[in-house]
This record gives structure tokens, C-alpha cells and sequence, in this order.
């Protein structure tokens, strides 16, 4: 029953904190992760919690990597939520996680909503960049690219950015895209792949069919 109260009143705490009078975040995202995410980084503002959290859900990530059976528990779509509610919020508070990170896990669990906690992180993180004024980059790739090629393309970034900012270079390789590349800064996104070219031609050779 204890436990049940804590869910309560952590839940109308983050509610709250994240309603009235949002905190705008740095950048602005899209998709129910980033409804979540924004919540979250308007509630941790206020609770001067906004560092502690982004610790909290990084040090989170990485066990729900390394542990299977977490991972699975997590993603379940046959656990009770309540019950994985109240068993998240017993482990936030065994684990010292701050007020407002409990209720994120709380409340994705209460609306069934625990599957989408990894994307939830990754657009909280991607926030909390922009926040310290980094301007979060992935690239992705068919192949590593080598040190010179690298560079050139870190030089033709930069341009992308304010005085202020810094670049956060993360790089993927997905052989899928063939050759070429894709790109994500900020809220900008270029598929220079040559998967994407070859699916333009096949769709512009069927319509002419």
C-alpha cells in the first residue's frame, strides 16, 4: 500500500511539474519519446534535478544493455503494469535516482509506454545536449570511414553551428544503405545513401510503367 501512495504522489508531482508552465527545452523534437522527453526536462528543470536525471537514465541504459533478463521484463507485454510500476519505483529508490527520473519510469509503466524507455532516454540526452549547447550529429555509413575522410567531413559540419555551439559526432555503420551517407544534426536530417537513390529511381521507373 506504501508503495502504492509513493506511485501516487511521485506521478501528481511529475504531472505537475511538467504542465503548468512548461520549461521550453533547447531544441524541439517530435514523437511521443520526445512528449516524454520534454516532460521530463520541464519537471528536472524545475527541480534543479536536470544533471542528476541525464545520470540516472545513461547509468539506467546501459544495464538494460548488459542485462537480458531486465531487458526482457522491460519490453514485456505480458507483466502487469502496476506491478512493474511499483517494482521501478522500489528500484529508483533503492538506486537513489532522483524524484523526477522515478516518475518517468513510473509513468511509462503505469500507460504501458516501457518499450518506447529507450528512445525516451536517447531524446532526453539529445536535449540535455543541445542544453549544454552540443549540437548531437550521427552518421551512418556502409562502411568506417577513414581518418581523412573523418576529418573532412567533421570540417563540413561545423558550418552547421552557432558561435556557441560544439559538435557531438556519433557514427554507425549500416551496410543496408549501400554507399554514401546519412546524416542527423540537430533537427536536420540528409539521406545521401545510395539505398535511397536506387529506391527514388525503382519508384520513379514503376510510375512511368
Amino acid at each position: 500500500m506504501a508503495s502504492v501512495n509513493k506511485l501516487s504522489i511521485l506521478s501528481r508531482t511529475f504531472s505537475s511539474a511538467s504542465n503548468k508552465q512548461m520549461v521550453k527545452p533547447p531544441v524541439q523534437l517530435f514523437g511521443l519519446e520526445a512528449r516524454y522527453a520534454t516532460a521530463l526536462y520541464s519537471a528536472a528543470s524545475k527541480l534543479s534535478q536536470l544533471d542528476q536525471v541525464e545520470k540516472d537514465l545513461v547509468a539506467l541504459q546501459a544495464t538494460i544493455k548488459e542485462n537480458k533478463s531486465l531487458r526482457e521484463q522491460v519490453t514485456s507485454p505480458i507483466i502487469n503494469r502496476k506491478v512493474m510500476s511499483i517494482a521501478l519505483m522500489e528500484s529508483a529508490t533503492k538506486l537513489r535516482f532522483a524524484p523526477a527520473t522515478a516518475n518517468l519510469l513510473g509513468l511509462l509503466a503505469d500507460n504501458g509506454r516501457l518499450k518506447k524507455l529507450e528512445t525516451v532516454i536517447n531524446a532526453y540526452k539529445t536535449i540535455m545536449a543541445a542544453h549544454r549547447g552540443e549540437v548531437v550529429c550521427e552518421v551512418v555509413t556502409a562502411k568506417p570511414l577513414d581518418a581523412s575522410q573523418s576529418k573532412q567531413l567533421e570540417g563540413a559540419l561545423k558550418s552547421f553551428l552557432k558561435a556557441n555551439q560544439s559538435l557531438k559526432i556519433t557514427s554507425r555503420v549500416d551496410p543496408s544503405i549501400i554507399g554514401g551517407l546519412i546524416v542527423s544534426i540537430g533537427d536536420k536530417y540528409v539521406d545521401m545513401s545510395i539505398a535511397s537513390k536506387v529506391k527514388l529511381y525503382t519508384d520513379v521507373i514503376q510510375n512511368a510503367a
